[in-house]
């Protein structure tokens, strides 16, 4: 049987947040107690959601108080466990604070509550010819607060960068209940040690952010899109390096191998265009401002793609083409939870990609599992999702127990590490010293200690069982 909260805590909790603000219910708790990673579920005992920074912290003192572990909520959409509440306690929802505060048109600024939606805030910013790059492939349901805890990235980290590009400042509440500002609508500011930075990325550990200054920058009016399928997966990986070889700076570039393909034609019902046999496909984008040199970059880069091999190489550059490509390729994700799956989000140099395939494909063969592969080739961030298949259960973990790490130990051999946007969260923490050093790690958990020494905020992710 589920355990629940004293009466008492209840009533308190009830104080804070209002009677539609708390949950206790089997039922209406159960889409909180899991998230978007694989098949996981652990129930709190209550749900809180908050509609201000003042609730927040209200609910940070009690739970401080009584030694409630509390877990951070935006949309669900993670992938590495960080929304599981693993120890149950309370998960505490961002949901409410959804406020745009203020698109600064002047300064080139937002100001946002965390739960305002990615793709809210891009096309709100977009109407005022202006543009928020971060875009995960949850774009439309993952939360800011979110982005920040796992510093998102998305096809455009390769030209724009990812989240910790774009936040200049945090409002955020410690698990004591006290309210800290970081950062500002400065894009200088060296004022002492970067709080702002040590927040994002953080995953929810250290504290509960409340609002967000992010940057934006002006939305570049012209953008083309090259589709090229090839015949082995080797040739796309090389045509990649030829591609910024040239000198050319591509807004995305983005890799599918087959057997991801297969499962989004199969899910859909649509086919990927002049596909035909090929092994893999390139997605290339280019934007700017000057729309004679983004044909020039165009042209170029399909002359490349041509000479690498490629088998065709289509240029979308109408608005709706480029649309059903995207949706094609971000639906990918989507189409592989329907498998039991586990993903891990390896990253390398750009060059060592082909490698890098090459050495997961290899990992997976060596014990009998079907590996699907995709990601964003620009900045040598490779979703690996390895697929049960027909294996049975306990023969599938059993597999995967060994697989995971020899795929992380190739990765990080190659000059990479173990997690490129999906954080470590619940699932890989135990993997996290391969790719950390033991001083590292002790420093990591020192900071943890200070910002949080009851160990109620966020408690179970990150750091691997034997460092508590």
């Amino acid at each position: 049987m589920r355990e629940t909260f004293p009466p008492i805590i209840i009533e308190r909790l009830k104080t804070i947040v209002g009677a539609d603000g708390l949950l206790v219910d089997h039922v209406e708790i159960e889409p909180y107690a899991h998230d978007a990673t694989e098949r996981l579920v652990f129930f709190p005992e209550a749900v809180v959601k908050p509609r201000s920074t003042k609730e927040v912290s209200a609910l940070m003192r009690l739970a401080s108080a009584e030694r409630l572990p509390v877990t951070p909520r935006g949309g669900g959409t993670g992938l590495s466990g960080g929304a599981l509440p693993v120890r149950g306690g309370l998960v505490m929802s961002l949901e409410r604070m959804n406020r745009i505060l203020e698109i600064d048109v002047e300064n080139l600024m937002a100001v946002v509550e965390p739960g305002v939606i990615n793709e809210t805030l891009a096309n709100e910013v977009e109407k005022r010819g202006l543009y928020y790059p971060p875009d995960p492939a949850s774009r439309g349901s993952c939360m800011l607060g979110g982005n920040v805890a796992h510093n998102a990235g998305g096809p455009h980290a390769l030209k724009y960068g990812v989240t910790k590009d774009y936040v200049l400042g945090l409002e955020a509440v410690l698990p004591s209940g006290e309210i800290i500002n970081t950062g500002g609508k400065l894009l200088k500011n060296v004022t002492g040690y970067n709080l702002t930075q040590l927040l994002v990325g953080s995953e929810g550990t250290l504290a509960v952010v409340t609002q967000i200054i992010l940057k934006l920058i002006p939305l570049p009016p012209w953008r083309q899109l090259l589709y090229a399928p090839f015949a082995s997966v080797n040739e796309a990986a090389v045509a990649i390096a030829k591609i910024f070889s040239a000198h050319l700076v591509p807004s995305a570039c983005e890799f599918m191998e087959a057997s991801a393909m297969d499962i989004v034609e199969r899910r859909l019902g649509v086919l990927f265009p002049s596909r035909g046999t090929s092994q893999a496909c390139l997605l290339v984008e280019f934007d700017g401002f000057d729309e004679g040199l983004l044909t020039r970059q165009v042209e170029r880069a399909g002359v490349l793609l041509s000479e690498e091999g490629a088998v065709d190489v289509l240029v979308c550059d109408s608005t709706d083409k480029q649309r059903e490509i995207w949706r094609l390729r971000r639906a990918i994700g989507e189409a592989v939870k329907h498998f039991n799956y586990k993903e891990e989000d390896t990253v390398v140099p750009r060059s060592k990609l082909p490698e890098l395939v090459r050495a997961i494909k290899e990992a997976g063969g060596n014990h009998g599992l079907g590996v699907v592969c995709y990601g964003h080739a620009g900045d040598g961030n490779l979703h690996a999702n390895i697929i049960q298949g027909d294996l049975p259960e306990s023969e599938w973990q059993a597999l995967t127990a060994s697989a995971i790490p020899e795929i992380f130990r190739q990765t990080v051999a190659l000059g990479g590490q173990i997690s490129g946007e999906h954080g470590i969260g619940y699932v890989q923490k135990n993997y996290l010293p391969i790719g950390i050093g033991p001083l590292e790690l002790v420093l990591m958990k020192s900071i943890k200690k200070i910002f949080d020494p009851h160990g109620i905020l966020n408690p179970g992710k990150i750091f691997p069982d034997h460092l508590g």
